[in-house]
């Protein structure tokens, strides 16, 4: 990897020549400004004011413009020659336990090389040291014009260097916190701890970037002519309804995408209502029998003791009773709805007395 920058780490009385090599690498891809109406690249050129002249990138050099608009030209050479000891230093100020460095201060990251055959000892001693007092170092540089924070650690074999902002440039989050009081329940908490717990199993090697992925098959399938525009992802919704079943399906889903079984501990869930990931007792629902369809011409059923007998009558004296439908009817047509009633009586009292069981119809109530 090619340096970016050369100089030495000052370890108290020891001085550990090294090479600057980025550790990080972008692979954001990148997109030119063109015209829309005809796709013409458009391009920024540089031009001095004076002359108007186009210049190159060999013929640009560094000035510090003060209030009045005149411009002081300054150099590299003057920048080398600053008297300061980080010009060409990383001098280490301290060691420090690691928790103590706010991550909002970490800044680009760098590797540390030992540069030549005598640095390798010095080197080794540094990182080793490092290891022992499970510390790390606090230094400062000069890179790029300006002098910086570092933070020394060791990654495997080797001495990383993390630039770090200096304090000044945090800014206080006044303003960002929620305005208003909320109060969370010991229930959530669990959940969330749950849902913590399940997420951060993850092998974070096995993490990529899924917007460049598929940016680069748009591009792709745009220069063969064979585009079409996917469907736009539906936006997250912007209110949480119900955050307890949230969190519980949240949990749910965490685990079906690790093939992992089971809902949702009882005690996460107690008392979460509607959502509730906790396995329950299924109880069936006893129904009423249905009642019995009502007789033809709005007559009520029989009783279930007469019921039966009524059943057995009518099989095996089918002609009886079609006799006496037949006598009921002729003398209701010839004698009224009374004569009729008395008619269908006598009949009935006839069959019991010659010892055979028949349903008794009921009476008619006279009009």
């Amino acid at each position: 990897m090619r340096s970016i920058w050369n100089g030495a780490i000052s370890f108290g009385l020891v001085s550990i020549p090294i090479k600057l090599v980025n550790a990080t690498e972008s692979h954001a891809i990148s997109f030119r400004q063109i015209h829309v109406t005809d796709g013409g690249r458009v391009r920024y050129r540089k031009v001095c004011e004076l002359d108007g002249e186009e210049v190159s990138a060999a013929e640009i050099g560094k000035g510090y413009e003060e209030a009045d608009g005149s411009i002081i030209p300054i150099t590299d050479e003057d920048l080398a020659r600053l008297p300061i000891a980080t010009a060409k230093t990383i001098e280490i100020v301290s060691f420090v336990p690691a928790d103590e460095i706010d991550p909002l201060q970490m800044d680009a990251a760098y590797y540390l090389a030992a540069n030549g055959a005598t640095a390798a000892k010095p080197y080794t001693l540094l990182r080793e040291a490092l290891k022992r007092s499970r510390k790390v170092a606090i230094a400062k540089f000069a890179l790029r014009g300006r002098e910086r924070l570092g933070m020394l650690r060791v990654v495997d074999d080797v001495i990383a260097m993390h630039g770090l902002l200096w304090p000044d440039e945090i800014r206080r989050p006044e303003g960002v916190a929620p305005e208003t009081s909320v109060t969370v329940r010991d229930a959530e908490l669990d959940l969330a701890d749950a849902l913590m717990a399940t997420l951060g199993e993850v092998d974070i090697e096995s993490l990529h970037d899924d917007y460049r992925g598929a940016l680069e098959e748009m591009i792709a399938a745009k220069a063969g002519g064979a585009y079409e525009p996917a469907e736009a992802m539906a936006e997250p919704a912007g209110q949480v309804i119900d955050l307890m079943a949230a969190l519980e399906r949240s949990v749910q889903a965490a685990k079906a995408s690790r093939g992992e079984g089971g809902g949702v501990p009882a005690e996460a869930g107690a008392g979460s209502g509607a959502g509730s990931g906790a396995e329950a007792d299924v109880t069936p629902i006893r129904r009423k029998a249905a009642a019995a369809p009502k007789a033809v011409g709005g007559k009520k059923s029989t009783a279930t003791s007469g019921s039966g007998a009524a059943k057995k009558t009518a099989s095996g004296r089918k002609s009886t009773s079609a006799s006496s439908s037949a006598s009921a009817k002729k003398t209701g047509s010839a004698g009224g709805k009374s004569g009729g009633t008395k008619s269908t009586a006598a009949a009935a009292k006839k069959t019991a007395a010659s010892g055979k069981k028949a349903a008794t119809p009921r009476k008619r109530r006279s009009a």
